[in-house]
């Protein structure tokens, strides 16, 4: 079974040897869907939203929030190496004895995402 949480935060970023607009610093509020898979525990939950909240607030959005990407992150702040920090982040994190981090799609517009699942990284 999956469960999926969805999160917002705004930040700030330009993309570094780019010939285009987006070389120019600009920001985003981005979506950020994290997707847990596993099997219901005696409660009847994969893992609870609370702790889930908890965790994703407290691992990516509280750093990435209201920042400058480049400079917390360090590296070119495409939308698929955010996803790949965030994952890095996020995976040891989700590893319960029922569930494990499956998926996340990182939304830096409304109409464009990157997505990630743990197959993509084996």
């Amino acid at each position: 079974m999956k469960v999926t949480k969805i999160f917002t935060f705004d930040s700030a970023h330009n993309l570094i040897n780019y010939n285009g607009k987006c070389e120019e610093l600009h920001g985003h509020t981005y979506k950020l869907e994290v997707t847990v898979e596993g099997k219901p525990d005696g409660e009847g939950m994969v893992i609870d939203f609370v702790k889930l909240k908890e965790i994703v607030n407290e691992k990516v959005v509280k750093k990435l929030d209201h920042k400058y990407l480049n400079e917390v992150l360090g590296f070119n702040t495409t939308c698929e190496n955010i996803l790949l920090w965030i994952w890095k982040e996020l995976e040891p994190v989700f590893k319960g004895d029922n569930y494990h981090l499956y998926k996340l799609r990182l939304w830096e517009t409304p109409t464009s995402f990157a997505e990630i699942t743990e197959k993509d990284l084996v």
